[in-house]
């Protein structure tokens, strides 16, 4: 009867037993890219939730790539620095389009700023202040010289001001992943921020439960000790929070109803 137990304990995954620590509840949401008509949805349900559940000290943290690719980036970093504002312990990941965004502002390097609109910067630059019309009448060194001036002070520094990983409780929130066998503290920026192929097909466990974006998956994808919750918002319309307190997890996302992720059978292991 005891080994019976045991051997069934030893089979539970990490995820299934990883804890926030007492009183708090943390929301972790996925990669927003541009569309700041989505994450003003999944804020407003994120704030219902929290109300719905009851007391706790509650934190929201955005794992980065607020920008590129959909409409309106200068939109979504605009609610995100509403959102600290409203909530000081919100907290920020970078993520790699960030990287590139900052990179090509700053260099004064066409060849960034050339990376950065091949990425899909060029719907960020589109965001700010210029036509369409007059964007194409410029060649990459003019644009260059133009973007510092276009995208507000305000925005660079608080862009400036993300982290690269959090740890809270058993989870550590990065954007893009961590190198296996690498102590969290030793994690080299490039690949908290870029990392894919060693990271994801690690059937091992790490030293905490990763929640991470970066990858897009048709929706939540949990493995043995990751979570992932990128799942392609401006293409899809579907932008994903994960939702902690205690040893309990669940999801919030736009056009979905709330998915309860505990112990579920239902739920992917790997």
């Amino acid at each position: 009867m005891l080994k019976s137990l045991f051997k069934q304990k030893n089979k539970l995954r990490p995820i299934d037993i990883a804890q926030i620590p007492a009183g708090k509840r943390v929301y972790a949401v996925g990669d927003v890219h541009g569309r700041n008509d989505l994450l003003k949805e999944l804020l407003r349900k994120i704030l219902e939730d929290d109300h719905n559940r009851g007391p706790a000290e509650m934190q929201i943290i955005m794992l980065g790539d607020l920008v590129d690719r959909g409409p309106d980036s200068a939109g979504v970093i605009d609610t995100a620095m509403a959102l600290k504002d409203w909530k000081p312990e919100t907290r920020f990941l970078t993520g790699n389009h960030e990287e590139v965004f900052l990179d090509a502002i700053q260099s004064g390097d066409p060849k960034s700023v050339r990376f950065f609109v091949r990425i899909g910067g060029e719907s960020t630059i589109l965001s700010y202040p210029i036509s369409r019309k007059d964007y194409l009448k410029l060649d990459m060194k003019e644009l260059t010289e133009k973007l510092p001036a276009l995208i507000p002070q305000k925005h660079i520094d608080f862009l400036n001001s993300f982290e690269d990983q959090i740890i809270i409780g058993d989870y550590v929130f990065v954007h893009a992943g961590i190198r296996p066998g690498v102590a969290l503290e030793d994690q080299e920026t490039r690949d908290l921020r870029w990392i894919r192929g060693v990271f994801l097909n690690h059937k091992g466990d790490l030293e905490k439960v990763v929640v991470y974006g970066h990858t897009i998956n048709k929706d939540v994808d949990e493995a043995r000790s990751r979570i992932g919750i990128d799942t392609g918002a401006y293409d899809t319309g579907k932008l994903t929070a994960i939702g902690l307190e205690g040893g309990e997890r669940w999801y919030l996302q736009t056009g979905e109803k709330k998915k309860d992720g505990k112990k579920s059978e239902k739920k992917k292991a790997g």
